[in-house]
Order: structure tokens, then C-alpha cells, then sequence
């Protein structure tokens, strides 16, 4: 099998059983989007649903939260992973917005990424799932399921991994890719015990196959 074909197949499956994928944290507006994947960092989706609906509702606008302060946020995130750190940078992220953003959210990586807790992943994260742009973000689920799968070799960064994934995938795709990898790695290719009998794409798969 090439890995043109690879490619081709492990798509079609998985847009076959997840025609419309979707990002697993609940959000009403971009802000709130960046909000929850900030909060999401080694968390998980489920822990951050409870969270932020109390969370959006006292902060609705970035305007708010710059004007509030770290006992108050952390108050309402306090039992996600690392809520000192996260609490500084949803603080800073919302004042950032204001200050050099006019309170809109910015629409390019490089804006993006100037925001506090603001990583490659998040940026990319905001592009596909906001505007629907060919962003790739690499999260573990991602890196780990595109090496077994064989749609990376050996990556050895998540970055070598977004961009092989961007130059194989077609742009148009490439939104949907994102979460068909992640919910395949969340729900079947687990990272420590791969349920590789009931995997849609187990007879293309590098691991399993050893081809």
C-alpha cells in the first residue's frame, strides 16, 4: 500500500462513520471556544464542560474578564489541571484582547498566538473550528494516532506532524481530519491499550498491519 492510498482510505472511512465531526467542548462564541481550549490543556473535555458554563456566564466578553481578577477566575476553574497558571493566562489573554484587538478575536495564527496560553495547537484549534480554515492542530491523540496509523513516519514533533498532515490531506478536509483523529484516539486508539478489533482503519494500519 502506498501512502497515497493510506491516506485516501483511512479518510473515506472515517468520513463515512463521522460525516460531521465535532470539537467535544461546548462554547457559544470564539471567545468562549478560546476560553475552553486554554482550559483544556492535560484536562479533560468532560472536566471543562462542567466548568465553563458558570465561567461564561459571569465572563460573556473579553471586556469582562479583563476587568476581573485571579480569585475570582480562579474561583471558577479551580478544579481543572494547573488552575493557578491557567487563571494568569485567561486574565492576561482577555486583557490582551482588549487592549491590542479592540475586544474582537483575530483570525491569523501569528495574532493568535500572541494571546497568553496560546500555543500552535490552540491557534489552530480557534482557525478550523471558528472559520473553518485548513488548520491542522496537533494535540496527543493526533500525533500518536497519525505515527501508528503510518500517516507520519516517526514524527518526532508535533510540528513535523502538522505539516505532514497538511501536505497530504486536501485543505478542504483538513477541519474534519483534525477531529476525526482526535475522536479516534480518544475513543478506539488508546494510548495504552489500542482497541485495534473494533479500529475501522486496523487492515491499513502501520501497528497493527506491521506493513
Amino acid at each position: 500500500m502506498t501512502l497515497k492510498q493510506r491516506y485516501e482510505t483511512v479518510l473515506t472511512r472515517f468520513a463515512e462513520v463521522m460525516p460531521d465531526p465535532k470539537t467535544e467542548l461546548d462554547y457559544d462564541t470564539p471567545f468562549h471556544l478560546l476560553l475552553a481550549v486554554i482550559l483544556s490543556a492535560q484536562c479533560t473535555d468532560r472536566r471543562v464542560n462542567i466548568v465553563t458554563p458558570p465561567l461564561f456566564e459571569a465572563f460573556p466578553d473579553p471586556a469582562s474578564l479583563a476587568a476581573s481578577d485571579e480569585e475570582t477566575v480562579y474561583g471558577y476553574i479551580k478544579s481543572v489541571t494547573f488552575p493557578n497558571n491557567k487563571t494568569r493566562h485567561l486574565l492576561r489573554a482577555a486583557r490582551l484582547l482588549m487592549e491590542e484587538f479592540g475586544g474582537e478575536m483575530p483570525s491569523d495564527i501569528d495574532s493568535l498566538m500572541k494571546l497568553p496560553g496560546v500555543g500552535r495547537k490552540t491557534a489552530n484549534v480557534m482557525l478550523s473550528v471558528v472559520w473553518n480554515r485548513a488548520a491542522m492542530a496537533v494535540d496527543t491523540h493526533v500525533f500518536r494516532v497519525s505515527n501508528r496509523i503510518g500517516l507520519t513516519r516517526d514524527s518526532k514533533t508535533p510540528l513535523a506532524t502538522e505539516k505532514t498532515l497538511v501536505r497530504h490531506i486536501p485543505a478542504e478536509l483538513l477541519p474534519k481530519a483534525h477531529h476525526w483523529l482526535i475522536l479516534h484516539g480518544r475513543y478506539v486508539c488508546k494510548a495504552r491499550k489500542p482497541d485495534c478489533l473494533n479500529c475501522i482503519v486496523a487492515d491499513v494500519c502501520r501497528h497493527y498491519t506491521g506493513k
